[in-house]
């Protein structure tokens, strides 16, 4: 593809997601591609690159066109304001790439010509900017986002638009950290153990990995380093019960297995049977053989039967993704304070309904992907308020209790991950445990 071409397949992709503002842009991505299967490896990288640049970019660019008059900017215009902003293309650059010749877009109009010069020689951050737009974060995260790093917040939010690295688990049911650096090092792969997490190894680009022999033999799985914590914090052992009551595709299962050493019993649940169907792939490729899945329904009598039987409850909750913004740009503006709001509640539900699976002396493990205390900390002590009979076990005696002699990623009673201060996606995660009768 010519250079026009690609940047009017991005055009393509933006209005797709613009389109529909509640689908996440990556499965909105795939179908795209997929329809266009005439798109190369190499096409496709510059395609979805252009995209991704103006969607990690969105806020700043809407403030832009705000201050012109503009409250919903075109594909066309957004990409274009990117590239003089972002990428400081002149707009006569823009102009040649807008050429309406063969793949091409179709030239600018009057209206968009006016506009895009308004915005040449601009630079994409502006002293006057409020402060979301600034520090490129929605407004409605704001408040809980400053409660939570202060003056750090600066610092945090430069790190949430840098590229995440990819993490990846080991599977100790099948090898060693050390052997499963090897095996993707022969396939000519260079990955790095993680900091934290004693089974994480990086990979500093983002590497297609799903193709590798490590992969397909179940040597290795895709985890961010702070969702290996969240599972290692669980400390599910060999021969206990253990519930994880939001599994979703099975990620935390599989490294719960693999801290059982296979032994003992793992039920995966979840409200979505296509998600975990596709669990039941992940669970058979990683060899484990301790766990079942769970299809929870309205009604469903499970949880009644298996009252207070769970040594380990681990409720990895729906979130907002606040913590997973660099990877997921697009959630920043998919994402309202609305849905906030509605998880904030949902959230207390299904910690209402998990806990009742934790045996006395038993531990129910929250965890979410977001930074915002609304989902973290004043959960936990709603839930607490509730449920005399649990009380936290602080973080840095369990983190000393699992890895002796290693320093505990930060103070307080739980753990809270952030890219900025641990190279990690956000994670919280609090450790209750249930008073023995």
């Amino acid at each position: 593809m010519t250079p026009a071409a690609r940047l009017s397949a991005a055009i393509d992709l933006l209005s797709a997601v613009e389109a529909s503002p509640r689908r996440p842009a990556d499965a909105i991505a795939n179908d795209f591609f997929r329809a266009r299967r005439y798109i190369g490896g190499s096409d496709r990288r510059n395609v979805s690159e252009r995209a991704w640049g103006a969607i990690r970019q969105r806020l700043r660019l809407a403030w832009h066109f705000s201050e012109l008059g503009i409250q919903t900017p075109s594909a066309r215009l957004l990409l274009g304001a990117h590239l003089i902003l972002a990428d400081g293309w002149t707009l006569d650059g823009v102009e040649q790439n807008f050429s309406g010749e063969r793949f091409a877009a179709s030239p600018l109009v009057e209206e968009e010509r006016a506009l895009l010069g308004k915005l040449a020689g601009r630079p994409l951050v502006l002293p006057r900017m409020p402060d979301g737009p600034r520090l490129n974060l929605p407004d409605w995260a704001m408040p809980g986002l400053v409660t939570r790093f202060g003056d750090k917040l600066a610092k945090e939010a430069a790190a949430m638009e840098e590229a995440a690295p990819l993490d990846l688990r080991a599977n100790l049911l099948k090898v060693t950290r050390e052997a499963a650096l090897a095996a993707l090092a022969a396939e000519g792969i260079a990955a790095t153990p993680t900091p934290l997490s004693p089974w994480g190894m990086r990979i500093a680009d983002r590497r297609p990995v799903s193709a590798t022999k490590a992969f397909l033999e179940g040597l290795i799985e895709v985890q961010d380093e702070g969702s290996q914590l969240v599972a290692l914090l669980t400390d599910a052992r060999p021969g206990m019960r253990v519930a994880d009551f939001c599994a979703g595709a099975a990620g935390k299962t599989l490294a719960l297995a693999a801290t059982m050493a296979n032994k003992g019993h793992i039920v995966a649940c979840d409200t979505s049977a296509a998600r975990l169907e596709g669990a039941g792939r992940r669970l058979r490729r990683a060899d484990v053989n301790n766990a079942e899945r769970h299809l929870l329904t309205s009604g469903d009598k499970w949880r009644k039967r298996n009252s207070r039987k769970f040594d380990r409850v681990l409720v990895d909750a729906p979130c907002t993704g606040t913590g997973t913004w660099r990877r997921n740009p697009d959630a920043r503006i998919r994402t309202t304070g609305r849905d906030l709001s509605e998880l904030v509640l949902k959230q207390a539900a299904i910690l209402d309904d998990a806990s009742e699976l934790v045996r006395p002396g038993g531990r129910l493990v929250y965890a979410t992907c977001s930074l915002l205390p609304e989902e973290d900390e004043m959960q936990m002590a709603a839930f607490l308020e509730r449920h005399a009979d649990f009380a936290p076990m602080p973080f840095d005696e369990l983190w000393e209790a699992l890895l002796p002699g290693t320093q505990a990623p930060g103070p307080g009673p739980y753990m809270a991950l952030s890219p900025g201060s641990h190279g990690t996606d956000g994670f919280f995660a609090a450790v209750l445990q249930r008073q023995p009768s």
